[in-house]
């Protein structure tokens, strides 16, 4: 009796664990089929002859080699969701080999020339956020001409982009129940989604939520920005955002995130290399991210203001982001050289 007594007992642990990793299975498989639908949905490939960069030899493998992201956040609420600017355009870099991370802040007002195929009859002088623009008025492609714009700034390949506008970047904050940033100085910004109310931060740790995360990301008009720079804080909120992204379990709010890419996020990235991506970075250490900024100064240029980056400036952040990506190795130790528009 004893023994019919225990097998049935191992018997009924046996079921239940299988019940568990049935249900287990099931639910991962609910939650990948979201998660790739919704990636289907914001994936945009950039027209490219070879599909990769022209300041690439060959494609590069993603999740095994050394990659180039541009992340763009675009502001288009006040032009109705229309041919809006780059507000925000960060490289990163990763380096699966070395684990290493880097973040560059390009300056949105960065001095650039476009010519007449990229901006029609805009063609000339203007600021690198415009890129955006004038890439979706003349069918070049929004994302297409950006990337390009900074791949010639830089002198190095831009790999794949991200793209998210302001309400996806409010509700993706969200969705993660908001973000821990260690404020270094007390400022305000106003607040785009409550008439242009004041959002005060005070000096010290906060959680932000998505509107306050915004203005945290954006604010650059107060003098405090001189001491406290918007690259510097994009940067810190990125840092703080994979933090609270991998000690928190995100995957349980995969489905309200895939409603958020799909609406508001495109990205160059398939599914499968999203996946990737996220397999081999899943637990990166955020202390070993390097951050950089572009040296140069502001600028009045036939009463315009621009942000002029120096010869200096543009060499050393190309040079140190060409190691990061082990270009030398992959291009047999010669330079890149940009096409000529």
């Amino acid at each position: 009796m004893r023994a019919k007594k225990r097998i049935k007992w191992k018997k009924y642990i046996i079921s239940v664990l299988l019940l568990l990793v049935m249900t287990a299975v099931a639910y991962g498989g609910y939650f990948f089929f979201h998660a790739y639908n919704a990636a289907t949905e914001a994936y945009e490939e950039i027209d490219r002859p070879d599909g990769n960069s022209e300041l690439r030899n060959a494609a590069v493998h993603i999740g095994k080699e050394p990659i180039s992201l541009l992340l763009i956040g675009i502001e288009e609420y006040a032009t109705s969701g229309e041919n809006g600017r780059a507000d925000s355009l960060i490289v990163v870099t990763l380096n699966p080999k070395t684990e290493n991370v880097t973040i560059t802040s390009i300056p949105r007002d960065t001095r650039v020339e476009f010519t007449e195929e990229e901006a029609g009859k805009y063609a000339g002088t203007h600021k690198i956020n415009a890129a955006y623009s004038y890439g979706s008025m003349n069918d070049y492609g929004a994302n297409k001409l950006t990337v390009e714009k900074v791949e010639q700034l830089l002198n190095i390949p831009i790999d794949e982009y991200v793209t998210v506008n302001f309400d996806g970047f409010r509700d993706l904050v969200n969705a993660l129940g908001g973000v821990t940033v260690n404020i270094k100085e007390p400022f305000w910004e106003k607040d785009i989604y409550a008439g242009g109310e004041r959002i005060y931060f005070e000096k010290g740790e906060k959680k932000l939520n998505g509107e306050e995360a915004l203005a945290f990301v954006r604010m650059r008009k107060r003098e405090i920005n001189n001491i406290y720079s918007r690259d510097e804080r994009q940067r810190q909120f990125i840092e703080a955002t994979i933090d609270e992204a991998i000690s928190t379990n995100t995957l349980f709010k995969v489905g309200e995130i895939s409603k958020i890419l799909g609406k508001n996020v495109t990205t160059s990235l398939s599914p499968t290399e999203i996946f990737q991506l996220q397999h081999v970075y899943s637990s990166i250490n955020t202390a070993k991210i390097k951050s950089f900024e572009l040296e140069g100064e502001g600028q009045i240029i036939d009463r315009i203001y621009y942000f002029v980056p120096s010869e200096e400036g543009l060499d050393n952040i190309s040079n140190t982001l060409k190691q990061e990506l082990e270009l030398a190795m992959q291009e047999g130790a010669e330079d890149i050289e940009i096409k000529n528009n």
